[in-house]
């Protein structure tokens, strides 16, 4: 039998590594609990919309859904048609106001014009002076439309009632619904009600300095704005103002919100947005939304879940919400909106957050010293794995660690070192899951199978053997957590890049691993092949119909297992088991992944079994296979830096207590169906 050495001195290395990212996965985890006060928005024309159709008034309807738990308005940039609906203003055609003079409409519409008369190619504006919309509210209408058109085409009337008023040399169609800019009436109402306010200001053509510097103007007279989330598809400035841009957020203090994308990896596409993250040194909070045309379709129960859900798993601090337009049994649209509100609240103050303007997480990045030992920890880690593949002089073992090393670390030196961070990370996911699994190939090896072994002995083995397997593995997680931990990965600008080869590589070299110490094709524990020659005989093995059979099967897990990785939606999740995700959510601090409970750690239990009870050898290289698979899920969780530490090493608990309870079923229940077997190919001495 061929003894595999496992290396001392490469292992003291790895346990220092660790100490390294649990020094650095502490003080991430104080930055998590520190950061739990989260922003409930809603858009100021929501509740204006839902005051209208109900017939209640603003003022109370505001006041209502700020007891609920609306921390904010969302204000966007006005336009002439939503303060037309508002009722701010008229705006007309110069064809309909001929229309009106022509049914004797004079006295309200009637007013000085320097041409002399009323063109037709233009647009006529004449306020609506009121409680909460002044002259001084119109004058920067028409500022806005100066900004967005220029003077020329801009020009000032006087009303009858001694009111000014604008014509626009414009088609109506062309600037009834655009853009003008953020609404200091609407802004003092959000205000004056009570609510933070949540800036969401569109970009103009061609920006111009003058135009970022108008609109951090009007933001800087409330000191009550929480946040700016870009509407549109640029942020403003760009492209040629980001710096002008960047300077106001520093000066003002104004934290950037981000909307995360809807299949959960990074944000919705603006240009400008990463590059002003960075020029404001990452004083950003992530966003979520429940997309607009998957809303009318989700369950106002599945939505309330949902928001406490994301604010736990994705470090979402800004709940962006918007109103149900249809009403639940048995309640009015008000009271159905307000039922939602409050549930969303009441969920997120159980689960321990406080509500208030977002959090932002501080400018966090792990010590260069510590990165240093991890990296030196997992080029050990990974020298060691190649001694048990294919073992070679412990002198070269220590030559490739410190040349290895030195490169890795490096780039960190010189104050970069991001690509080298994500390929050590990388390399931790896939080296210690086969880690793991190695060492207990090699207790497997100094172990003699027998066909009677007792259940006892099986479930026993099979337990300390997952506790240390899943401990190992666990290294590259906390490996993995400590060398991302920075405020880029947190606030998931930056993120990890190696999802689908960290679940395809650790299946390569624990197949190496496997066929360097047994032979697929003989009952014997110890390998009397070469790999080369174990494949060949893989390839030139006979094809039977049950051969194809089982590697269709093969196929199709390997397509769910490599397309249900990462943030695609090529594999759908059928609904029982979106049921199932839903109870574990609700029962569990932190919902295991089903390929850890379900598959891989039983797995671990029936590759036990196999081995005692001399199965075919391929059978056990499959379990051994998919036992890895759950060993690699439990370290990939940890790559979702997004996701909280304490969460992310719950969940791989979670999922460990309950693969083990289905584990010992699994071997419990075929133990049963062997005893039944037993009894039901028994013949008497007569048959």
């Amino acid at each position: 039998m061929t003894e595999f050495k496992y290396n001392r001195v490469l292992f003291i290395f790895i346990v220092i590594g660790l100490l390294a990212a649990l020094v650095i996965g502490w003080q991430r985890h104080r930055i998590e609990e520190n950061g739990s006060r989260v922003e409930m928005v809603i858009d100021y024309q929501d509740i204006l919309d839902l005051a209208d159709t109900e017939g209640m008034p603003v003022p109370l309807l505001m006041r209502q859904f700020r007891d609920a738990g609306i921390t904010s308005l969302a204000i966007y940039d006005t336009t002439l048609e939503q303060l037309q609906q508002n009722g701010k203003l008229t705006a007309l055609s110069g064809a309909e106001l001929l229309s009106r003079y022509s049914i004797g409409e004079v006295d309200k519409f009637k007013f000085s014009d320097p041409s002399g008369q009323i063109s037709p190619n233009r647009v006529y504006i004449f306020p609506n002076i009121q409680d909460g919309f002044s002259q001084s509210d119109f004058q920067e209408v028409e500022s806005d439309l100066v900004e967005r058109l220029g003077a020329a085409r801009v020009h000032q009337l006087v009303t009858a009632d001694n009111h000014l008023g604008v014509a626009i040399d414009a088609k109506y169609v062309n600037v009834f619904t655009m853009d003008l800019g953020l609404s200091s009436q609407q802004m003092r109402e959000a205000t004056d009600n009570g609510f933070l306010i949540v800036a969401r200001p569109t970009n103009y053509v061609k920006a111009k300095p003058a135009d970022v510097n108008a609109v951090f103007a009007r933001l800087k007279k409330f000191n009550n704005v929480s946040g700016v989330m870009f509407a549109g598809l640029e942020v403003i400035g760009f492209p040629d103002s980001m710096s002008l841009t960047a300077r106001h957020f520093r000066e003002q203090g104004l934290t950037l919100y981000m909307i995360e994308h809807p299949l959960q990896l990074q944000f919705l596409k603006q240009e400008g947005l990463l590059p002003l993250a960075k020029a404001i040194n990452y004083q950003v909070s992530r966003v979520y939304v429940i997309p607009k045309d998957e809303q009318p379709d989700v369950k106002l129960e599945d939505a309330i879940h949902r928001w406490v859900l994301c604010d736990q798993e994705r470090n979402i601090r800004v709940n962006l919400l918007r109103k149900f337009d249809k009403p639940e049994p048995g309640m009015s649209l008000i009271e159905t909106n307000l039922f939602y509100v409050k549930s969303i609240k009441d969920g997120l103050l159980d689960s321990g957050f406080v509500l208030g303007r977002a959090a932002v997480y501080p400018s966090y990045y792990p010590p260069v010293w510590l990165l240093t030992l991890i990296f030196v920890g997992a080029t050990a880690g990974g020298i060691l794995l190649l001694t048990l593949i294919r073992p070679f002089a412990v002198r070269y073992q220590y030559i490739l660690l410190v040349v290895i090393s030195l490169l890795l670390i490096f780039p960190l030196l010189k104050g970069g070192g991001l690509m080298a961070r994500q390929a050590v990370a990388i390399a931790s996911a896939c080296i210690f899951p086969v880690l793991g699994m190695t060492w207990q190939f090699d207790r497997w090896r100094r172990r003699e199978p027998s066909t009677g072994s007792m259940l006892s002995r099986i479930v026993t083995d099979g337990l300390s053997g997952i506790l240390v397997t899943s401990a190992i593995s666990l290294i590259g997680g906390f490996y993995v957590a400590g060398i991302l931990a920075d405020i880029r990965f947190m606030m998931e600008i930056e993120i990890y890049r190696g999802v689908k080869l960290t679940f395809v590589l650790p299946l390569i070299l624990i197949t190496l691993s496997y066929l360097v110490r047994f032979d697929l094709f003989a009952g014997n524990k110890d390998s009397k092949q070469s790999i080369g020659a174990q494949l060949a005989k893989v390839l030139n093995y006979p094809i039977y119909f049950k051969t194809l059979i089982f590697a269709l099967l093969g196929v199709v897990g390997a397509w769910i297992f490599i397309g249900r990785s990462g943030h695609t939606a090529g594999v759908p999740v059928p609904a029982f088991e979106v049921k199932l995700r839903t109870f574990l959510e609700n029962v569990m601090y932190a919902r295991p992944r089903e390929k850890e409970f379900i598959v891989g750690h039983p797995a671990f239990f029936l590759a036990v079994m196999a081995f005692y009870r001399n199965w075919p050898r391929f059978f056990h290289y499959i379990l051994a296979i998919v036992a890895t698979i759950g060993q690699d899920s439990m370290v990939e969780t940890f790559a979702h830096i997004r996701t909280p530490l304490y969460m992310s090493f719950i969940r791989g608990i979670d999922g460990l207590v309950l693969g083990i309870i289905i584990g010992i079923i699994a071997v419990i229940a075929v133990q049963v169906m062997n005893y039944l077997s037993f009894l039901l190919g028994r013949r008497s001495a007569d048959e």
